[in-house]
């Protein structure tokens, strides 16, 4: 069912009843418990897994979005790492991408809130890991909170791979306030901060802001974000690389 409503994005009840023939009474019941667990978000007659401006999507379901655009981003971002480095990797799946490439670029220190890049990489040898505990959100499958933050402030490191949810105007937007304070503990405790958002993000909003685009060091994005929208942003001083995207154009751009 919970694939049915990620496939989907958005079902009804009479749907699902009548696709694995059930009651509606089952359909209502086992939405329920995804819904307990952070999977979906149930609406009237039905259940879905879109975001809208005060609630994310789980993470299930924000794995299988625009996958060739956040390869792209990845693969940008992993040529911005260097063996021997601390790195951060936030929970958000865009950066999630960039796991397959730390392994040729060990050894590397990788310091994550994500129990899913905890467990991606905690067998890999070279890669130490170091895990943020808190409190464990399933529908992010990581962990927030106080005793997150303290961790994040007690250490240090070189660059932040981060995402987010939507980016409107010139700066970056998210859902939810707890991890939104997180994320911002996180670019407290680097040299540089990189935000990898890809291009379906633009141009949307949500309630809590992040941070001003200004405040990365560099803004990785994919070439489905228009030409009038990349000049907008670099006219007004936004450190922008499009992947795939001649870097020829930005005189002041961030080539690092």
């Amino acid at each position: 069912m919970l694939d049915a409503v990620a496939e989907a994005g958005s079902v009804q009840v009479d749907e699902l009843a009548a696709r694995f023939a059930i009651s509606r009474m089952t359909v209502h019941r086992d939405l329920d418990e995804l819904a307990e667990q952070g999977l979906v978000r149930k609406v009237h007659g039905g259940a879905t897994t879109r975001a809208s401006s005060l609630v994310e999507t789980s993470v299930l379901h924000r794995a299988h979005l625009c996958t060739p655009e956040k390869q792209a981003v990845a693969h940008a971002a992993a040529s911005l790492i260097e063996p021997g480095q601390a790195i951060i990797i936030d929970d958000s799946t865009t950066v999630a991408t960039l796991l397959p490439y730390l392994p040729a670029l060990r050894p590397l220190t990788v310091i994550t809130n994500s129990l899913g890049v905890v467990q991606a990489l905690c067998a890999v040898h070279g890669i130490n890991v170091i895990c943020l505990g808190g409190n464990y959100i399933p529908t992010f499958n990581a962990f927030f909170g106080l005793v997150c933050e303290q961790a994040i402030g007690s250490l240090r490191a070189n660059t932040l791979f981060m995402s987010t949810s939507t980016v409107f105007g010139l700066s970056a937007y998210h859902q939810e306030q707890d991890v939104v304070k997180t994320k911002r503990a996180l670019m407290g405790v680097v040299d540089k901060r990189i935000l990898m958002v890809d291009s379906r993000k633009f141009g949307m909003t949500a309630l809590n802001r992040l941070a001003g685009l200004s405040e990365f060091d560099l803004v990785l994005t994919d070439e489905g974000l228009d030409m009038a929208a990349r000049n907008d942003l670099r006219a007004a001083g936004v450190k922008l690389r499009v992947a795939g995207e001649r870097q020829t154009e930005q005189p002041g751009d961030n080539r690092t």
